[in-house]
C-alpha cells in the first residue's frame, strides 16, 4: 500500500451531510421524515432487555389473546424512540446550534402489535425567542401502516442562535 501525502484541499470541517442551522433558520411548519420501520418481536425482545419491562403484554401471545389483543403489543417506551430525531437529518443540520434536548411528552393513541410498520414524523410547532437561544418546539406524530395515528407528541430543543458576524 502506497503513503500518501495530507490533501491541501480537502478541509475536514467541510464535510457535512446538511448545512448548519440555528434557532432563527427554523419556520413553523417545516416538517422531518424519519425512516418507516416496521417492528418485530425481535425488536420487543432487545427493548425488554434494555428496559427490564417484563409484563407479560410484551411477551406472553396467550396472555394477549385471552384479553382480546390481537398479538403481543409493543412497550409505549419502545414506540416513543421511533420519534427520536436522530434518525433523520434534523442533527445534522444542529450539530454547532443544540445545546440539548429539554423535554418530550406523548400520548399513546392505538396499540402497536408485532408486525405493523411505523411512519413517524416531526414538525416544527412553534419558535420560542429567547434572548441568545430559542426554544424548538416539535410535533410528533407516529402513524401504522393502516393509517391510524398511533402516537402524538411534542420535543422541546433548545437551540442557539446565530452568532455575531
Amino acid at each position: 500500500m502506497m503513503a500518501s501525502s495530507p490533501d491541501p484541499t480537502f478541509d475536514p470541517s467541510a464535510h457535512a451531510v446538511t448545512p448548519q442551522r440555528w434557532f432563527e433558520d427554523f419556520v413553523v411548519g417545516e416538517r422531518y421524515v424519519l425512516p418507516s420501520r416496521t417492528i418485530t418481536e425481535a425488536n420487543f425482545a432487545a427493548f425488554q432487555a434494555v428496559s427490564g419491562d417484563n409484563h407479560p403484554i410484551h411477551y406472553d401471545v396467550e396472555f394477549c389473546r385471552a384479553r382480546g389483543l390481537p398479538g403481543l403489543l409493543a412497550h409505549g417506551l419502545q414506540v416513543l424512540c421511533f420519534t427520536a430525531a436522530g434518525a433523520g437529518r434534523f442533527p445534522h443540520e444542529v450539530s454547532d446550534s443544540l445545546i440539548g434536548f429539554l423535554e418530550q411528552s406523548s400520548k399513546f393513541l392505538r396499540p402497536v402489535i408485532a408486525g405493523d410498520t411505523l411512519y413517524p414524523a416531526l414538525q416544527v410547532a412553534e419558535l420560542i425567542v429567547q434572548r441568545t437561544t430559542g426554544v424548538l418546539v416539535m410535533g410528533t406524530t407516529i402513524h401504522n401502516q393502516k393509517r391510524e395515528l398511533v402516537l402524538t407528541g411534542e420535543h422541546r430543543y433548545l437551540i442557539r442562535k446565530r452568532p455575531a458576524a
